[in-house]
């Protein structure tokens, strides 16, 4: 399924300024590898070695087949500027509600402050919607002050502590 959204975002985008979130295409790979790789707040967990390109194939093909998951772009002016997956899981809690999640939410560096991120997360929310969910959540690292203000501007409550186990 293709999904795809517009929202006018002020960026010199398609035709009309917009930026273009739609799912993510396999020649679009590279493009989110490289995004990926320039978040290094935390050391370089991501790489746009070639060497490593197997790896982002494999798992790009694993989300791609997966009908839970669904790996989106944001584009401007026909560039990916943006990526983000979303997952829908369903919970015992709520009467079996289903819950939507954001994960690996970033913007190329050149372009934050733009949009991107205020369009991806508009179309998340639409989206989850769209297909069911009650709520949409997502995590970000306590140290992501810049990032946590965004969330807020875009609605998000913080009111959750996160833990997490590196296995």
């Amino acid at each position: 399924m293709s999904t795809s959204g517009h929202a006018d975002s002020g960026v010199g985008g398609e035709a009309d300024g917009a930026v273009i979130i739609e799912e993510a295409r396999r020649e679009d790979l590279p493009a989110i590898v490289d995004i990926l790789s320039r978040e290094t707040m935390f050391g370089a967990r991501d790489s746009a070695d070639p060497a490593d390109f197997p790896d982002y194939e494999r798992a790009f093909e694993a989300i791609a087949a997966d009908p839970r998951a669904t790996l989106y772009v944001a584009r401007a002016q026909g560039r990916v500027l943006g990526t983000f997956q979303l997952m829908l899981m369903r919970a015992l809690t709520r009467h079996g509600t289903l819950i939507a999640i954001a994960e690996a939410v970033q913007v190329h560096p050149e372009a934050r402050g733009l949009g991107i991120g205020s369009a991806m997360m508009m179309f998340a929310k639409d989206e989850a919607r769209r297909r069911g969910a009650v709520s949409l959540q997502l995590v970000s690292h306590k140290k992501r002050a810049d990032a946590h203000r965004f969330y807020e501007r875009a609605g998000f409550e913080k009111r959750l502590d996160g833990f997490k186990l590196e296995l």
